[in-house]
């Protein structure tokens, strides 16, 4: 392993190749000294997980980022199977008093595509809740963990997106990841976004 490692971006959309946003984001992360990308569907297009080599990463990364698209008010499957096989609670969250928790004192956000305007993540909007209720397992799995949980970073209306306001997200994630992790950063040169 690395040990420069700053920060770890566990990315999960199955439908990259139709996506408008997710490309771009998982680039501009891979782009900063100190970033890893783990791209759950390419990795583990079976849901067989590696988990020790998860959990090696993990316990090596201080910073934990989320990356996916909003599917029916939930996370990707593969990231929920990731969950499952990677933080069971004997490892990730022992309730005994007598082992460690692995991940304490790390911190971790969740960067959110989202179909629809934040307005319609509100009560009263089309979705009828803000988009911080649909994150409240995953923001609880983590503080189980005895992790910091940061406020999400959403991208509304990622279905509807061009690619200038795409390219522009993925700037902003860069920018905060590189700002949480206290990396240094500088815009990549000539295009590296494909923008």
């Amino acid at each position: 392993m690395s040990s420069d490692l700053r920060a770890l971006v566990v990315f999960a959309d199955p439908s990259l190749h139709r996506s408008r946003i997710s490309r771009r984001v998982a680039e501009a992360c891979a782009s900063l000294p100190g970033v890893r990308v783990r791209d759950l569907y390419q990795l583990y297009p079976d849901f067989y997980i590696d988990v020790r080599a998860e959990r090696a990463l993990l316990e090596e990364a201080p910073l934990l980022v989320f990356v996916f698209q909003l599917g029916w008010y939930a996370m990707p499957a593969l990231l929920k199977e990731w969950f499952d096989s990677v933080f069971k609670p004997e490892w990730a969250a022992p309730c005994d008093g007598n082992r460690p928790r692995r991940l304490q004192g790390k911190t971790a956000f969740a960067a959110v595509a989202c179909a629809g305007s934040a307005r319609d993540y509100r009560a009263g909007g089309a979705h009828g809740r803000p988009l911080e209720d649909y994150l409240a397992p995953l923001e609880q799995s983590v503080k189980a963990c005895g992790m910091a949980w940061l406020a999400p970073h959403p991208f509304y209306g990622a279905d509807s997106t061009d690619a200038e306001a795409a390219a522009r997200h993925a700037g902003d994630l860069r920018a905060l990841l590189a700002r949480h992790a206290g990396i240094a950063s500088k815009q990549p040169q000539g295009g590296a976004h494909g923008a």
